[in-house]
């Protein structure tokens, strides 16, 4: 049987809250959402057509504090997916133990092909749609898929537009407009920080092992970036065209100028093999980074992934009964909601410093995140070990336990 994406994350949450005892009258209000939108949004297009998309705005759970999560603009985008990242965000930051609940958004749409004037007018109507339920304690997106800094200055302005300036109303800025030093890169370098505390904990050189990096967008690139400048061997990578692998090590500093200038690193190949996306799940290295799309490892190709190590930097990249067989064959897999937290984390400390008006110097910002991620960790670590279970249901362990006891404690059931 086929789950959707929501099914899928509910089955890992089965798979972990008998882990903490949970009571059966929380199941239905920690599975289920507490709001979900569905928004019509127009959009004049440069052609002068009417272009009508569709917007979502998920939030699931707020007992720890405002909602969070990332906007995401992809043709996949749909109520199922949007549910199922909004509960990863709901275990993430309880997981790092930061003061927000979970929530997602997206709109279905393929932005390859639109103009700056196009997306900005679709996210700024976007904006109005849902500005309701948003807030500087309510609930704060974030970038996601297909979004950035300049798509999050437009929702803050639009939103600023009726309430006011609200600078801590999304995270994920430009430093311009408030955001922080590091918050760009914290997904990535947050990857590798974990990463880092995993080869301490297991005993593992990371200076003798290669790593295959599947999506070149904003994670997997500061994840490369920052691997590179550690001495770790990155062997292959990929964007959407396609990726290269070279087993004796790729030029990381060339591939980040080629992605820089928004050319496909296919294009840049320099003593490397051409390879797929699909290829590079099955490569021959030591640690395997899906940083791109969600459920590319499947009941397909799980038991033909190589790498002893898997590091979830994207949402969901791996199915439950894929999770099975690596788990099966011995294949450590370190969870979504404590691999790419690195990006909500940085968040807290940008909405942090706009509410309370400071500025991070980014020496600190990125040594809070590293101490952040390596405790978080540690934790699951932990658990995992004395539970002998895996680290995906000990870290959703934790998540649920801390969520459920701020439920019970505010009343909520």
């Amino acid at each position: 049987m086929t789950l959707n994406p929501a099914e899928a994350v509910n089955l890992f949450f089965d798979e972990a809250a008998d882990l903490v005892h949970l009571k059966d009258e929380f199941y239905d209000v920690l599975k289920s959402s507490y709001r979900e939108i569905d928004v019509q949004v127009p959009v004049r297009m440069d052609n002068g057509d009417l272009a009508v998309f569709r917007g979502y705005r998920v939030q699931h759970n707020g007992a720890r504090g405002p909602y969070k999560g990332g906007i995401r603009y992809h043709p996949s985008a749909d109520l199922q997916e949007v549910r199922a990242l909004a509960s990863l965000m709901t275990w993430k930051t309880a997981l790092l133990d930061i003061p927000f609940g979970g929530a997602k958004g997206g709109i279905a749409v393929d932005p390859t092909g639109m103009s700056n004037h196009e997306i900005e007018a679709m996210t700024r109507r976007f904006t109005n749609a849902i500005s309701h339920v948003l807030g500087v304690n309510r609930d704060i997106p974030a970038p996601d898929v297909n979004t950035n800094a300049q798509v999050m200055a437009w929702m803050m302005d639009a939103f600023s537009a009726r309430h006011g300036y609200s600078p801590a109303i999304v995270t994920g800025k430009p430093l311009d407009l408030g955001g922080a030093p590091g918050r760009e890169a914290a997904t990535g370098r947050g990857v590798v920080y974990v990463l880092e505390a995993a080869a301490r904990q297991w005993g593992i050189d990371l200076g003798a092992v290669t790593v295959a990096i599947q999506g070149f967008g904003n994670v997997g690139s500061w994840a490369a970036r920052t691997l590179h400048e550690l001495g770790v061997m990155v062997v292959a990578v990929s964007d959407v065209k396609g990726g290269v692998y070279n087993p004796k090590g790729l030029d990381v500093p060339d591939l980040l100028h080629w992605a820089a200038s928004r050319r496909s690193v296919v294009d840049a190949v320099d003593g490397g093999d051409i390879i797929t996306n699909e290829e590079i799940i099955e490569l021959d290295c030591d640690v395997l980074i899906p940083a791109a799309l969600g459920e590319v490892i499947d009941r397909e190709n799980a038991d033909k992934v190589r790498a002893r190590i898997v590091v979830e930097a994207a949402n969901h990249p791996t199915t439950p009964i894929a999770d099975k067989i690596l788990g099966d064959r011995g294949v450590r897999v370190i969870p979504d909601i404590l691999a790419n937290a690195g990006g909500v984390t940085g968040s807290y400390f940008e909405w942090a410093q706009n509410i309370q008006q400071f500025k991070w110097k980014e020496d600190r910002f990125n040594a809070e995140l590293k101490d952040a991620m390596e405790l978080a960790f540690n934790a699951v670590a932990a658990f995992s070990e004395k539970r002998d279970v895996s680290m995906r249901r000990a870290a959703f362990a934790i998540g649920i336990e801390r969520v459920a006891k701020a439920a019970r404690m505010r009343g909520y059931v």
